[in-house]
């Protein structure tokens, strides 16, 4: 099965472009790589609530995507709001991947302590707050990953016992 998965980064530097979306490109190789997606989606926001609520929505309901991965504004910054932003958007939170996330980056960096990105549900999508390095999305990939198919499956209702 081919995940439609949509990449979202908050970034008020990414969004004026000023600066290049190594994160997300990260993200696609990843994705396309080793869980046998294809990203249906790709956008760049500033770091504003209503915008990342915003696109969240709509790559959830319009696009109908199966997992969306943001990448930014997770960290203790005034600005970083993703967090507070999935919240907002999602029906239930997966906690486990999200603690499964930080225990796995802090293995190799304890600084990942300070990530506060969110795992949850909305309607039939996975969304996963990430990181807004490539080192810290790969990390936080890689602590997941081997879970990530059967949480698509489970949340998109194809999941048999």
């Amino acid at each position: 099965m081919k995940w439609k998965t949509a990449i979202l980064t908050a970034s008020d530097k990414g969004s004026r472009g000023e600066r290049e979306d190594t994160s997300a490109q990260v993200i696609r190789e990843l994705v396309e790589e080793e869980l046998n997606g294809e990203i249906i989606e790709y956008r760049i926001v500033p770091d504003e609530e209503d915008e990342i609520i915003a696109a969240l929505i709509e790559m959830t309901d319009y696009f109908q995507a199966n997992l969306v991965l943001t990448t930014g504004g997770t960290e203790l910054a005034a600005r970083d709001v993703t967090p507070e932003a999935t919240r907002r958007v999602i029906e239930r939170e997966v906690p486990g991947m999200a603690e499964a996330m930080r225990a796995g980056a802090m293995k190799k960096n304890p600084a990942a302590m300070l990530f506060r990105g969110v795992v949850g549900i909305r309607g039939r999508t996975l969304i996963v707050n990430l990181p807004g390095t490539p080192k810290g999305v790969h990390e936080n990939l890689a602590a997941i990953m081997d879970q990530l198919p059967e949480a698509l499956l489970m949340v998109t209702g194809q999941f048999r016992l």
